[in-house]
Order: structure tokens, then sequence, then C-alpha cells
């Protein structure tokens, strides 16, 4: 991957990360186009008003995905997905520590990319899903300046008490960014197994604290 296109992917995953689930769904039979349509919109118009956000402040933006984003994305899962089969012979409190240092490298890694957010635009796709389906692939467009970027998530309806729509993965580019992080950690679960992956994590996170 060059530094350009990953630079540009970063970009494209941190708004996309950021407009996950920017505000809680507010009705359970909400569609699932509707609802990346809806937040899409609103976390952009945030970001476009928020200068501190502009200005890369990760205290801010750590506040936003505290406050906005993670009451509506399974992160459980999605962290589970990147971890792969090890996830199930992990302890509550690995399960926890991979949950934490996965969230901060999300954040920090992809943070100064919200600063890259002026112009940008997401157009839904027509949604190929039955009324019933329980699992579903939204596909959009992210339009401005230069190329048109592919942006697709993959969400899950959820029952009972906050039921709605929650995302779990999503495609920038063709790249799905759960099995991106799968094949990484992989290679550290291989050599040093969920403590050593755990114990990458946070050394990375530190390095990229350090970096601002």
């Amino acid at each position: 991957m060059s530094t350009r296109f990953g630079r540009r992917l970063f970009a494209v995953l941190l708004v996309s990360t950021a407009s996950l689930l920017a505000l809680p769904v507010r009705a359970a039979d909400e569609a699932a186009d509707g609802f990346i349509r809806r937040l899409s919109t609103e976390v952009l118009d945030s970001i476009r008003v928020d200068k501190g956000i502009q200005a890369g402040e990760v205290a801010r933006i750590i506040a936003l995905v505290d406050a906005k984003i993670m009451p509506n994305v399974n992160f459980q899962r999605m962290t589970a997905s990147a971890v792969g089969p090890a996830w199930r012979q992990a302890s509550a409190e690995q399960k926890k520590r991979l949950q934490d240092e996965f969230k901060i490298l999300l954040v920090r890694t992809y943070a100064g990319a919200l600063t890259q957010v002026s112009e940008q635009t997401i157009v839904v796709k027509p949604l190929r899903a039955a009324a019933e389906d329980k699992e579903v692939v939204v596909r959009t467009e992210v339009r401005g300046q230069g190329d048109v970027i592919q942006l697709d998530y993959r969400l899950e309806k959820t029952p009972g008490e906050g039921a709605g729509w929650k995302i779990y993965n999503l495609n920038v580019l063709g790249v799905w960014l759960v099995e991106t992080y799968r094949s990484q950690f992989a290679q550290e679960i291989n050599a040093k197994g969920l403590d050593g992956l755990i114990a990458a994590l946070s050394e990375r996170n530190k390095a990229n604290a350090k970096k601002g």
C-alpha cells in the first residue's frame, strides 16, 4: 500500500468510523439505508462546525466516539471478528483489554483524518435486502474533491431494548476493516499469544499518543 493511498484510506476510515453511528437510533423500525443516510449527514455536519475536531484534537474525537458512536456499534463483535478464533479462548479480562486497546487504536490512528473533512457528501445506493433480513450491507459513495470513494457498511438488526441497526464492519475502497486487522492480529497471536497482541496494541497506542 502506498503512503499516499494509505493516508487517503485512513482519512476515509475515520470519517466512516465517526459517521458509523453518530446518534442513538430513534426508531427500531428505521430502514438500514435510512439509518446510514441520517447518521452520515448529521455527523459530517457536526464535524464541519467543530473546530476542535477539525484541528485534530484527540480528546474531542474520543468524546465524540464515547458519546455518539459506541452506543450504536457492536464493538464486541467487531473486536471478536478482528481477533479471530483466539477470541473464544480469551478470558473476560483479556476481552476487555482487547476491546479497550482496539478502540484507542482506531481513534488515534485515524484522528488526523477528520481535519480533511470539508465538502464531502454521502450518497446511499439502493438497498438490496428483504424487509425481514437481519443482516445487510449498505453501500454508499463519498463524493467531494477527487475521486468517488466506495464506502460500505455491514449492519445487524438487534432486538429488545435499544433495538435497531448496529454496524460491525465497513469496507473502504474494497478493503474490509475487520479483515485487515484480523490478518495483522493473527501474526501477533501466532507469535506471542493473546497477551502478546494486547501488549503490542498497548505499545502502538502509546507510540501514537506520543506523536499527538
